[in-house]
Order: C-alpha cells, then structure tokens, then sequence
C-alpha cells in the first residue's frame, strides 16, 4: 500500500519578501487603474513595466553597466555618455522600511530606510554594479556608508549647502569633473565630445516632452491624474531612455486630443491641488491617492520625484567636452529647490509661481516623519503661503499602511473647505 505525501515548497525569506513587495506594489496599481475615471491608454506603458519591474523582478539593463544613483542631483547626462544606465535608488516600499529599520533608528526617514532594505533584502530587478551618494541629504550621506560597508562599491560626490555664490557654483563644477574622471575610469571608459552631446540632447528631448505634456495640466479640464504623473516620471527613475521617451510622447498626443474633447479625469468643481514637500516614490503614493480619492486633482508638483527633475535644461556656450561637464553641472545646481540648501527662497517662488500658473485652489505639503529638512522648512513655506493668500495643509507621514482614517480625515475637511472657498468666490 502506497501512502501519498503532499510536499510543500517552504520559502525562502528573499521569496517572501519579494512577494509582499509584489502584492505591495500590485495594490497600489489595481487602485489607480480602476479606482478612477477611465485613465488614458497609454498609460498601459507605465502600469505594464512597473509590474514587470516591481511585481515579476524582470530586468530591464541586462547588457548595460548600471550606476545607482541615491539623489536626483548626480547627473545622468554623464553617465549616459560613459555607456552606462543611470537607476535611482529612492525607494518607497513599506516592505523594504520595515528591513532598513533593524540597521537605522526608529525615527530615521522611511526613505532612506527602505533604500537600506532594499539593498539588505538583495530584492532588486536591476543591481547597481556601483552606487553614487551625493552629499545632499544627511542620512542619505550615511546610509551610504552603511550600504558600503555590505560590499556595495559606493561614491560620494560633494554638493554644496549653499548656490548662490560663485564658490558654491565653482565647488560644485570641480566636483562634477572629479565625478565625471573617476566614473570614466571605473568603468573603463572615455568621455567623448559626440557621445555626452548626444546624451544631453537626448535628456533634454526627455524633459521636452514632460513639460509638453505638463503643460496640458493648466487646462480647465484635466487631461491625467497626479498619481499618473507620479508612475510616469518614477518610471524614469529605472526605463531605459528611449522606451520612456516613446511612451510619454504618445501619452502626450492622447492627453492633447483629451483636452481639445474637453475630457476631464475630474470632476468639474474639483480643486486644484500643487503638491509639495517629501517625494512620492512608487508604491508609495498615499497621499496623492488619498487627494485624488477625496475629489481633489493634482496639477502639479514641487517634489525631487517629479517636476524638480525635469526643471531646467543644460545650457551650452560651446560643445567642448569641459565646457559641457560645466554646462552640466550649473543645471544641476542652479535649477535645484532642494530644502538641503541654508537658504531657500527659490523653492517657495517656485510653489508660488505654480499655484498661479495652474491655477490651483490649495497646495498640500507632505513630509515624512524624520525626514527633518522638510519637518523644518515646513513653517517658512505655510508663511509664505498664508502670506500669498494660499490655503495649505501640512501632513508628516510615513510608509506604514496605518493613519489611514486620520489622513483621509484632514484631507476631506482640506478639499471641502477648498470647495467652499470656490462657491463663496
């Protein structure tokens, strides 16, 4: 008599972890794919590669070598140049905090502990074969010597904390040639005249076709959520160069033809919201989602996960190589809104300038809890905001799917008291 045996495959803790990471992600893109008005086909591009990228772990630069990067400030246009992929290391699972919480404090930014796990839990879909850590943000800095210290080959580019002087400017160059010389040798490769030409014309086609299709935002009626926005401009985070510019073109020629059909992913008294402060990085969307689940839209953005990446293009007086490093640097720093920096006005004429230019009826500033340049900047922006006559509501938040009921709470009584502004108007 045979006796039948039900085997049981037992996972391991990378398999269980990439799977809570995939339900994680798979969640949040169930959500804005059939939570809200009918979203535009082409956004399929976007919701497709971030479940190959987040839910399946499949590759995407199998052949290339490829440079993490811990900050939007190092520039991709070099290492595009040198034959490599930029990949930002920014990372916004719950699943990955929780992992980067054993080796960082409690109170650390859930950021920088996710971008940790990340690197502890080994769960990545492309690995960074060498990781670039600008001295921008404090823990940043010091998570990259955490993260050396796992076997990780990790760089420290120094950024200035202060840009309006022509020492910071000229601080800030040197450091971008040092960047541009020691990469190229790392990686074995020389930086040519044709070949960063090319990747500067190529980035700047990139941020070209984001503000062409940001500008849509400013019409009546809203051709694309926020939280859309925010997968398309992560995407760029991690999509090769050439598939993303492709996908946003078409997008922008299908938003186009919304807006001359008058289609609104919104509903007609809906505000207008500029959202601000800590980055929305993939999965984590919860605020935006909960805006937009609220009866709010959001128009635009002052985030390093989003707009700020795309603000200014290089300038070039002569297409020599030193001159363009140059030219590459001063795009990095003089465009920069940064909370980072001693002084910050820029970022506060920046909130400004948008709230008017699309026209928005109130901004939102998030800021995840230990994340202290924002936490501290906070007040200086809702003064320059009650100042202006713009409503604001501040919100510290972390990547825990709890808080839930009070965030949605503060954010309905927001778009409400938005809603009545509007009427009495």
């Amino acid at each position: 008599m045979t006796k039948s045996t039900t085997e049981y495959k037992i996972e391991t803790p990378k398999e269980k972890q990439n799977r809570h990471k995939a339900m994680e992600a798979m969640t949040v893109l169930e959500k804005i794919k059939h939570e809200f008005k009918e979203p535009p086909k082409a956004m399929d591009y976007f919701y497709n590669l971030f479940e190959s990228v987040h839910c399946k772990n499949e590759p995407l630069h199998s052949d290339k070598v490829k440079v993490g990067t811990m900050c939007i400030q190092v520039p991709s246009e070099i290492i595009y140049a040198l034959d490599a992929v930029p990949l930002r290391l920014c990372n916004g699972f719950y699943t990955n905090d929780e992992i980067g919480s054993d080796l960082l404090p409690s109170k650390a930014c859930p950021l920088v502990k996710a971008t940790v796990g990340q690197f502890v839990s080994d769960n990545f879909s492309d690995k960074p074969d060498v990781i670039i850590s600008p001295t921008t943000c404090d823990q940043k800095a010091k998570s990259g010597a955490i993260i050396e210290e796992m076997g990780f080959s990790v760089y420290d580019m120094e950024f200035p904390r202060t840009k309006e002087s022509e020492e910071s400017r000229e601080y800030w160059r040197r450091s971008v040639r040092k960047f541009t010389k020691d990469l190229s040798a790392d990686l074995g490769k020389k930086i040519t005249k044709k070949k960063l030409k090319e990747s500067i014309k190529k980035v700047g086609y990139a941020q070209y076709l984001y503000h062409k299709l940001n500008v849509l935002r400013k019409n009546a009626s809203s051709p694309i959520l926020g939280v859309d926005m925010f997968l398309v401009t992560n995407a760029f985070f991690f999509d090769k160069i050439d598939n993303w510019i492709e996908a946003v073109d078409a997008l922008t020629k299908e938003c186009e033809q919304r807006v001359k059909d008058e289609f609104n992913v919104a509903h007609k008294r809906s505000p207008r919201i500029v959202y601000t402060g800590s980055p929305p990085i993939f999965p984590n969307l919860k605020i935006p989602l909960l805006i937009e689940q609220s009866d709010a839209i959001i128009v635009a953005d002052e985030t390093c996960s989003s707009n700020r990446m795309f603000n200014d293009m290089v300038s070039v007086d002569e297409w020599f190589v030193n001159d363009m490093i140059d030219g590459v640097a001063d795009r990095y720093l003089k465009g920069c809104t940064c909370p980072i920096f001693t002084k910050n006005e820029d970022r506060k004429r920046r909130i400004i300038d948008l709230v008017k230019e699309y026209k928005a009826d109130g901004v939102v500033y998030q800021a995840f809890a230990g994340c202290q340049v924002y936490e501290m900047e906070q007040r200086s922006v809702l003064e320059a905001m009650e100042k202006e006559g713009i409503p604001i509501i501040y919100l510290e938040s972390d990547y825990s799917p709890s808080h839930l009921g009070q965030l949605t709470t503060r954010i309905e009584a927001f778009v409400e008291s938005l809603k009545n502004r509007r009427r009495k108007r």
